[in-house]
């Protein structure tokens, strides 16, 4: 048959591990029969990460920048044994920390919801989406082990010239670690706006939260910033669109999320973001099902799996083991990255394709063909335990 066309390739981002594997398959088998697939490829696997010395992984948000659209497998980021797993001459920092903060913009992460995999939470109804701030923090920071007695300061040395700014962070009396991390204005000012676009478009209430009562300068300027924005620009618009938005603490958007039905957005710092968006997925059914996309204010976007490279199923793969690996949040990634791809090319049988196979996948899981991780919560009867591949080839028969 015609395969559907392409105009402008994808920024292709491969990966680690398991989902290295599955991401090969999902192409064989699911894509390149139906599309004539364009991507510029970078191999972001910690191998390729380690011989570059991750000029691959900016090069690849360079690319994303120049082509609009990019996809991404999961990566490793390593930790100390990591380190000495592969050999590395140094701890690389997260491929996803450096690609956001290239690209700025807001990571928003929502359940695939699926007759017969129902939530924990029995009071949730409807997809709750975490909206995530993907810049600074954590992810952005600078690390000091301290091995002795001495002084922590904070310094703002003014570029004018000025008198520097100090603040004692701590004086050590003996060993421990220490952390300095930053934001931006600029880039907590498009996580506001990144959200109340996304709200309005979605039609959905968006609850912000973080803990200005303890950060009362950190997180204060990220409250004051979301609403500085929403009086001046999103009132209006939030009141004749009938949505809301409020702030609370973080603690307090905890409880109030495990009360509610669902149905909204929760805009959270980068790295409550990260912590709950997997809580969220968990609760919903499992990580391997939930969507994650970078919007960048910029106009680029960036699709991946929420979810990490599953090393314990990549070692019995190894060794020469049956896996049940989920792969759907991995084929949404693909999807989701197709239909931006089409709509901002204009082609509509690539968006089509996309819906289509979401569709197929969905399909799937509802007749019972499922991966163990699945077939493990389901409340569907007479399920049928899928390995990795046959998981797959089942959703390709229904294409």
């Amino acid at each position: 048959m015609t395969k559907i066309a392409m105009t402008t390739p994808l920024v292709e981002m491969d990966g680690d591990e398991m989902t290295r594997i599955i991401w090969q398959m999902i192409k064989d088998e699911l894509i390149c029969p139906f599309v004539d697939l364009k991507t510029e490829y970078y191999d972001l696997g910690l191998k390729n990460r380690e011989a570059t010395h991750d000029q691959v992984t900016v090069d690849s948000a360079e690319a994303t920048k120049r082509l609009g659209v990019a996809v991404k497998c999961a990566t490793i980021t390593p930790n100390a044994a990591r380190v000495e797993e592969y050999g590395l001459s140094e701890m690389w920092k997260s491929p996803n920390g450096t690609i956001r903060a290239l690209l700025d913009g807001t990571v928003f992460r929502a359940p695939i919801v699926v007759k017969g995999i129902e939530p924990y939470v029995r009071t949730w109804k409807k997809p709750i989406t975490i909206a995530r701030h993907a810049y600074g923090d954590v992810y952005k920071n600078t690390e000091l082990r301290i091995p002795g007695p001495g002084k922590v300061e904070l310094v703002y040395t003014p570029a004018n010239g000025g008198d520097e700014v100090r603040a004692t962070v701590q004086d050590f009396v003996e060993p421990g670690i220490a952390q300095g991390i930053h934001n931006l204005d600029a880039s907590i000012e498009s996580f506001a706006r990144a959200s109340f676009e996304y709200a309005l478009s979605t039609h959905q209430t968006i609850w912000f939260a973080a803990k200005d009562t303890i950060s009362k300068t950190y997180d204060h300027r990220f409250k004051d910033i979301f609403q500085e924005v929403f009086d001046a620009d999103y009132r209006a618009r939030f009141e004749e669109a009938g949505i809301e938005y409020f702030y609370t603490l973080i603690d307090d958007a905890v409880a109030r999320v495990i009360r509610s039905e669902g149905g909204f957005i929760w805009a959270c710092k980068n790295y409550d973001g990260d912590v709950m968006s997997d809580m969220l997925s968990t609760a919903f059914g499992s990580l391997a099902m939930m969507t994650s996309v970078l919007v960048s204010p910029h106009g680029y976007f960036e699709y991946e799996a929420a979810h990490g490279t599953v090393q314990r199923h990549y070692y019995k793969h190894l060794a020469g083991e049956e896996t049940s690996t989920n792969s759907v949040a991995t084929i949404f990634a693909w999807t989701g990255a197709l239909r931006k791809r089409g709509e901002l090319d204009g082609l509509s049988d690539l968006v089509a394709f996309a819906d289509r196979l979401e569709q197929a996948t969905i399909d799937t899981i509802e007749a019972g063909e499922m991966t163990g991780d699945l077939a493990a919560i389901t409340t569907l009867e007479n399920v049928t335990k899928l390995n990795t591949q046959d998981f797959i080839k089942a959703v390709a028969s229904r294409m």
